[in-house]
């Protein structure tokens, strides 16, 4: 008995770190831990009312994840999202998800006419809300759902880990403009279109298009705000 409870107590311990990464993540997402922010495990603690040891462990897990990131004398702070690594990340997203399509397409495209439509019904749904984790959560459940009928696992195992930080990469770019979710979901119905026609061509290239899209307008606003930043940073040197 003493086995069990021991057991049942690190499962708990287990679920309340997962709860406290998740809060911490989502917060991130959504833009009220901004890049840069310091994390201060006291004050994280009280704020979601328990002890330090699950936000310490929490914070470790979200640094090895490349979410936060270690600052001389400022301890973890909040990872900078780099144009350099965003365009590096939709480079091979958009080759996986041009190829995820095809094979959909391909393969199961009677599967995706009777499961797909909710999909886009949940992403349209979504948009309506306002909800930007609402948003995010529709946009990787199609994508999931395309990498599942692609019946491929090869490419559902490649994708996964990186999801972190789509859902970052996401939730900056709806929340700076009003106008992209509306564009993500029409292009998202179309790729689906494609998939239940078994058009594997045309599934392919809307699905690169689609991603070559988002990273074009993301990376060009990182990268102005990266000059920004350095031109603010030189000109601090040269004032001293």
């Amino acid at each position: 008995m003493a086995s069990d409870a021991k057991s049942r107590a690190s499962v708990t311990r287990h679920r309340l770190v997962e709860q406290v990464y998740e809060a911490i993540f989502n917060e991130i997402t959504e833009g009220r831990l901004a890049p840069g922010t310091r994390l201060i495990q006291d004050e994280l603690a009280e704020a979601y009312g328990v002890s330090r040891q699950p936000v310490q462990q929490a914070l470790l897990l979200l640094r090895n994840h490349g979410i936060v990131r270690d600052a001389p004398r400022r301890g973890l702070i909040v990872s900078p999202l780099e144009a350099s690594f965003v365009h590096n990340f939709y480079e091979v997203r958009g080759v996986l998800e041009g190829l995820t399509s095809r094979l959909a397409a391909q393969r199961n495209p009677e599967r995706a006419r009777r499961e797909g439509p909710p999909l886009i019904a949940a992403g349209r749904a979504a948009i309506a809300s306002g909800s930007v984790s609402q948003l995010i959560a529709a946009d990787i459940a199609f994508h999931r759902f395309l990498g599942e009928i692609a019946d491929n696992p090869i490419i559902v195992e490649t994708v996964t880990p990186h999801f972190n930080h789509l859902q970052r990469i996401m939730g900056e770019v709806l929340r700076e403009d009003e106008t992209m979710p509306g564009r993500i979901w029409e292009e998202h119905a179309a790729i689906l279109e494609a998939v239940m026609a078994g058009d594997g061509d045309r599934a392919d290239r809307l699905a690169q298009q689609h991603i070559s899209r988002a990273a074009t307008v993301f990376v060009a606003r990182l990268r102005a705000q990266e000059d920004t930043s350095a031109e603010e940073t030189r000109r601090r040197r040269v004032s001293r």
